[in-house]
Parts: structure tokens; C-alpha cells; sequence
């Protein structure tokens, strides 16, 4: 037991808490918190990686249950974005939110499957994570804390911010999946 293996454990157990504190405690606080949450465990993922790769402690459990964590992570707090709780009767998702989170979860759930399935065939670096998939993730994490936190701050609209880096990280989610598939094209060719 690692240390980052720790912190990633500690990401996953954080989930219910996040959820609890969105939909349970009264408004603002609970955007607040809930927003706090999930910029802390989002440290967390980058803390994990970089003390991971200075202590010499990287593992392939490790590689394993990093992504998970941050696809349940992300997953359920795009989930909490699609249902509005009782702090925000009024809260109406449009249809194109409705699409951005289905696509990056989908997304999630294809590539998920495409390296697992290209592993098998010896051919996981064919898949490795690619620029894009950073920018991706980044444009993400930014725009589900922007999106749990529903109020203007110091005159700048949040909400909107978050809408707008939801938009571009659908877009780089499809790209991103573009280019597994592309780098996977070999492989896929022969089941075809």
C-alpha cells in the first residue's frame, strides 16, 4: 500500500461524500462543497501520478486503478450535473447537455474496453494516452467544477465557463477517440 495507491483509494471513498454533499446540504453550501470535493480529488489525481513517478512506486495496480477512479469520479459527478436537486428547483438541462455527458461517458466506456481488448492482443501501446486525451481530461475536470458550483464569482461568470469547456471537451472527447481508434486500425483490421 503505496502511498499513492492510498490516494487513489481515497478518490474512489470520496464519491458517495461528493454526492451526499450535493444533494444534502443546503444551498449555496452545498455547491461550495461540492465543488471544493471535487477540485480536491482531482489534486489528488494529479498527486498520485507525480509522487508515483518520484518515488519510484509506479505499479501496474497503480496504472490500473488510476483511470478508474477518475472515470467514476467523472462519471458520477456528470451524472450529478444531469439531475438537479431541490437547491435548484428551477435548474433545467438542456438536451445538448444531456448528449455531452452520454458522449464522454460512452467514450469512456469504448476506450476502456479498446485497451483492455487491444492488451489481450499485445498491443496496449498501440493505445497509450495521447496529447489530446490530456487536454481532454483538463478541459473536463475544469468544466464538471465549474458546472457543481452554480453561482457568479467575483463578477465572473462560472456556469457559463463551465458550459463553454463542457462544449470543448466534447469536441476533444470525440477527437480523442478518433485518434484511438486510428492508432488501433491495424488491429481492428484483422477482426473486420
Amino acid at each position: 500500500m503505496s502511498t499513492p495507491i492510498i490516494l487513489t483509494y481515497f478518490r474512489i471513498l470520496f464519491i458517495p461524500f461528493l454526492v451526499a454533499a450535493y444533494y444534502l446540504l443546503p444551498a449555496p453550501i452545498n455547491q461550495y462543497v461540492s465543488c471544493a470535493m471535487y477540485f480536491i480529488a482531482g489534486m489528488t489525481d494529479w498527486l498520485d501520478g507525480y509522487l508515483a513517478r518520484k518515488w519510484n512506486q509506479e505499479s501496474a495496480f497503480g496504472a490500473f486503478l488510476d483511470p478508474v477512479a477518475d472515470k467514476l469520479m467523472v462519471s458520477t459527478a456528470l451524472i450529478i450535473i444531469l439531475i438537479p436537486n431541490e437547491t435548484l428547483p428551477d435548474a433545467v438541462i438542456s438536451p445538448w447537455v444531456a448528449a455531452a455527458v452520454a458522449i464522454i461517458i460512452g467514450r469512456e466506456i469504448f476506450i476502456s474496453a479498446l485497451r483492455e481488448w487491444m492488451a489481450g492482443e499485445g498491443e496496449r501501446a498501440a493505445v497509450k494516452v495521447s496529447w489530446t486525451g490530456k487536454v481532454k481530461t483538463a478541459a473536463q475536470m475544469w468544466a464538471i467544477g465549474f458546472l457543481l458550483f452554480h453561482y457568479d464569482l467575483w463578477g465572473m461568470p462560472v456556469e457559463t465557463i463551465g458550459y463553454g469547456l463542457l462544449a470543448l471537451s466534447t469536441v476533444l472527447t470525440i477527437w480523442s477517440m478518433v485518434e484511438y481508434i486510428y492508432a488501433a486500425r491495424h488491429v481492428l483490421a484483422k477482426h473486420m
